[in-house]
Parts: C-alpha cells; sequence; structure tokens
C-alpha cells in the first residue's frame, strides 16, 4: 500500500477517533491517544523529523487559535474536553497535530497550487465541521453563518497551511510516483 494511501486511512482514523472521543463524555481521551500513536510513526518515517516537528507545531498553533476564535465569538460549542475556557478542547487540538501530518503526504498533490488549495479548504473544513457535528462532538450557534466563517478561514488557512509544507517538508518527493521516507 502506498505511502499516501496509509497516511489518508490513517488521519481518517485519528479523526473519527477524535471525534468519537470528543462526542463522549467518558472516551474523549481516546482520540488523543490514537493520534499520538499515528503522529509517532509519521515521525519515525519522515527524512527530516524536525522540518515535520516545526509543521506540526505551527499548524497546530495556528489552527487551534483559530478555533479558539470561533468558540470565543460563540459560533462553535464543544461538548466534552474543554479545559480552559479561552481554548477548543483538547481532542480538537490533536486534530489539528494530525492534520498536519497528511500535508506533506497525502495532500502534496495540491502544493503549489493555491487555488485549488482555497477551494479544497472552503469546502473541506465546513464540511469536517458538519460531520462533527452531525456525529455529536460540536455544535454551532447559527449553523450556516458558522459554516461560512469556518469556509473563509478555511479558504485563507488552507494554502497558507500548503505554502508552509513546502518550506517545512520532511517528505521531499523524489519522483511522480514515491516519496523519500524511512522505513521503520
Amino acid at each position: 500500500m502506498s505511502l499516501m494511501i496509509q497516511n489518508f486511512i490513517l488521519f481518517q482514523v485519528g479523526w473519527l477517533s477524535c471525534v468519537i472521543g470528543g462526542a463522549s463524555s467518558v472516551y474523549h481521551w481516546v482520540g488523543v491517544t490514537v493520534v499520538a500513536a499515528i503522529v509517532a510513526v509519521h515521525l519515525l518515517r519522515s527524512c527530516t523529523i524536525i522540518n515535520e516537528i516545526m509543521l506540526i507545531l505551527i499548524t497546530t498553533l495556528l489552527g487551534t487559535t483559530w478555533d479558539s476564535v470561533l468558540m470565543g465569538a460563540g459560533l462553535l460549542a464543544f461538548n466534552n474536553g474543554v479545559v480552559f475556557d479561552a481554548l477548543v478542547p483538547f481532542w480538537m487540538i490533536s486534530m489539528w497535530v494530525l492534520f498536519a501530518t497528511t500535508l506533506n503526504v497525502s495532500m502534496q498533490w495540491m502544493k503549489n497550487r493555491y487555488l485549488l488549495a482555497i477551494v479544497f479548504g472552503a469546502i473541506g473544513g465546513p464540511f469536517a465541521y458538519y460531520a462533527g457535528h452531525r456525529l455529536g462532538a460540536i455544535e454551532f450557534s447559527h449553523t450556516t453563518t458558522a459554516l461560512l466563517i469556518v469556509g473563509a478561514g478555511w479558504a485563507v488557512i488552507m494554502p497558507l497551511l500548503m505554502y508552509l509544507s513546502t518550506r517545512f517538508n520532511g517528505y521531499r518527493k523524489t519522483d511522480r510516483s514515491s516519496f523519500e521516507v524511512k522505513t521503520i
């Protein structure tokens, strides 16, 4: 199985673990544990761990700030896992960590395609938040307004993250069909 497909599947497993955990008042920590394992494998496979760590940290800071602003504005509310009133829950922060692991692997096809990244963010961002809402992990004060604002934010965030992933690339693509990675 290709690295891109593995990365995509692991992201989906981690995302679902975080969202289902976030919807649970008992198991909201499970997603964080799953994400930690996925990130460990991701970093061990990277050629330049420091680049991947930097990308993960920047992505997590940016995403956590954005979601915390939305939460502070009353557009989003989370059912479980909020430790500090001004900060999104730890499982949501874990999802930003997890998302960063896709930027240089399963989403590398979007690099240097900033218009595509804008469209992808404007559609994919709200879709993911709405899916989390349907699974019971997140609530919206006004669904349409919240999703439009989420989409606008993601339309800015996604091309920025694609730019940063080019700068902090721990998975250098060596040709059109393979990546330079460590085997574990």
